[in-house]
């Protein structure tokens, strides 16, 4: 007999009635029903119920132990009774009768509880992560991750592409994120950087000719942490081809996305059509450029109806270069006690409020209702319910100003009114495209132009398009947005020297600068660079989704806390003064 087992806590049926077996894992918990101890036994694939009663030779050693203690058992399996099986496990039919018994390894009073569904801080579950990956749902969730990374893995295999990997220690490169940097022991004062995306290196395969490229590559990036980000480093399904165009991705790309949802999703519906949304039109319907879709919600510009009118307040911004005004129907919400609810949100969110409309019956049909109805008139509101195909019981909510000053607010008002009104589809994954993305951003501050978006990305128009203004230059960028996530980045890359040159002048970066930070790319764009682009998947985020988790941490094996801190492993920690010696480094004092 094997030394520890001869089954899994999985596998006994009825069929296996009169057999000896062998099994280990851990005390789920313990019942003792009129001196007849029973065990839950878990392992990695179920649980299995033994039990003891005092006729065993080993009643007394069993009464000693207690939950998550580590246990090997000896014994007979028997079919329950009838009125006892539980069809909720695939053992439910039999019980083991123990006649044998291993401490593998006891367990001192536990910090959490495995069994239940028990709350816990989030810091305690961190410092004791082993154990809070013993429950049910988290061995589902990381067992559903490694599950979700096989299937990408296949699905870009059956689609051509190999798997390459690439540099872990490289040399610095700007993606929009601070870089982790490691001091150089060889080379005292220098430093490599831990990649925050295996971006050049790919680019650099199709240079080299591999064609079609793909990795689960992890990245790190030294960010703030959120509840759908990592603060430290998080995983990729990285991918690049050659001789390429944007559709080209997207009809990659889709069905290995769609399959793992479908495969996945737990029955959930997956979007056939994915659409094509411009950055801009995103931004103007959604108030976000990751919309969640499920949401039917599209906001519209209804400037003209308050130009001029009674409300002095958005007719005197309308004044104004570059203002707006914005309406975010809402169908179902027409009650004043769910307007000023929403009103009070947007307060909350830091604007003065939210203007409102509702509809309802009046002595010649359907009649507006509220403060700004009565300011505007009949006529204008008349109009605005037509434009936003609105009727009796419906509401429309308000904001105004530059697009920059309201445009997250109301894009979260957006989302909080979907939820409210049950209008969101929650048993749905609806993708968009987001395209057309602009490639430079003027500092409000400092008046600067600088990339917004992936700087070695290809401006729409090629070279001639950097001869005008900059902020009117489009990229073939792209993300993929799901369920108010953004799931994927990529681009067709800039791999024409000259373009690149005048892309980066455009904000503010010289040649010699460019060759200095991107040289190795650079030179390799001057020896035959074939058109091409790619894109990345945040596995971490899709895990997530497919989860129906709102946190990141509860989709990732050891994460770190919300200070960047491994409670479990104390990092970060302090080097030696020898470490500190040998690379040649000083560390200073923190500030007061």
């Amino acid at each position: 007999m094997h030394a520890f087992r001869t089954h899994t806590c999985a596998d006994l049926t009825r069929d296996d009635v009169g057999e000896t077996v062998r099994l280990s894992g851990w005390v789920h918990r313990v019942r003792d029903h009129g001196g007849v101890l029973f065990i839950d036994l878990r392992d990695h694939y179920g649980i299995t119920q033994v039990l003891c009663d005092p006729d065993s030779p080993v009643f007394a050693e069993v009464e000693k132990v207690r939950s998550e203690w580590c246990v090997r058992i000896d014994g007979v399996v028997k079919a329950r009774a009838a009125e006892l099986v539980n069809p909720k496990i695939p053992t439910g039919e039999i019980e083991v009768y123990i006649r044998d018994i291993e401490v593998l390894g006891a367990s001192k009073e536990l910090p959490l509880i495995v069994f239940g569904d028990q709350e816990y801080p989030e810091e305690t579950r961190l410092r004791y992560r082993y154990l809070d990956l013993r429950r049910e749902a988290m061995q589902k969730n990381m067992t559903l991750r490694s599950d979700v990374v096989a299937a990408m893995r296949r699905r870009m295999w059956d689609k051509g592409f190999r798997e390459y990997q690439t540099p872990i220690i490289t040399a610095s490169s700007p993606e929009g994120a601070r870089d982790f940097l490691v001091p150089s022991r060889l080379h005292p004062g220098k430093f490599y950087a831990l990649p925050q995306a295996p971006q050049q290196f790919k680019q650099l395969l199709m240079v080299s000719g591999f064609d079609k490229y793909f990795q689960i590559a992890p990245c790190f990036r030294d960010e703030d942490p959120r509840a759908d980000r990592s603060p430290t480093d998080f995983y990729q399904l990285d991918m690049e081809m050659s001789f390429v165009e944007q559709q080209d991705v997207f009809d990659t790309i889709q069905p290995v996305m769609t399959g793992v949802f479908e495969e996945f999703g737990g029955g959930r519906k997956v979007d056939e059509v994915w659409p094509q949304i411009s950055y801009k039109d995103s931004a103007l319907w959604y108030g976000t450029d990751k919309p969640d879709l499920r949401n039917p919600i599209k906001m519209e510009v209804v400037s003209e109806h308050f130009a001029g009118s009674g409300f002095a307040i958005f007719a005197k911004l309308l004044e104004q270069d570059g203002t707006e005004i914005r309406a975010i129907p809402a169908p179902g919400g027409g009650s004043r006690k769910f307007c000023d609810r929403m009103n009070a949100f947007a307060q909350k969110e830091g604007l003065p409020g939210m203007g409102y409309i509702f509809w309802r019956d009046g002595e010649n049909g359907v009649e507006a209702a509220g403060p700004l109805a009565k300011n505007i008139g009949p006529e204008r509101t008349e109009a605005i319910r037509t434009q936003l195909g609105l009727g009796k019981g419906d509401a429309a909510f308000f904001l105004g100003g530059k697009p920059s000053s309201f445009e997250r607010v109301a894009g979260l008002a957006r989302n909080v009114i979907g939820e409210e009104l049950n209008l969101t589809d929650k048993e749905r994954f609806a993708f968009a495209w987001i395209v057309d993305f602009p490639m430079y951003e003027r500092d409000e501050e400092t008046g600067a132009v600088d990339f917004s978006h992936n700087p070695f990305s290809m401006p729409q128009g090629g070279r001639g398009a950097l001869d005008g203004d900059p902020l009117e230059v489009l990229g073939y960028q792209y993300d993929l947005a799901c369920n108010g996530y953004e799931l994927i980045s990529g681009a067709i890359r800039n791999h024409k020297p000259e373009i690149m040159f005048k892309a980066f002048e455009l904000a503010g970066y010289g040649e010699d600068e460019v060759r200095k930070r991107f040289g190795g790319m650079v030179n390799a764009f001057q020896y035959g660079a074939p058109p091409h682009g790619g894109c990345a998947v945040g596995i971490d985020r899709v895990v997530m989704l497919l989860a129906d988790e709102t946190n990141i941490r509860e989709v990732i094996l050891f994460p770190m806390n919300q200070r960047a801190e491994d409670l479990m492993m104390d990092a970060p920690s302090e080097p030696t003064n020898e470490q500190l010696r040998e690379l040649r480094l000083r560390v200073l004092p923190p500030e007061e």
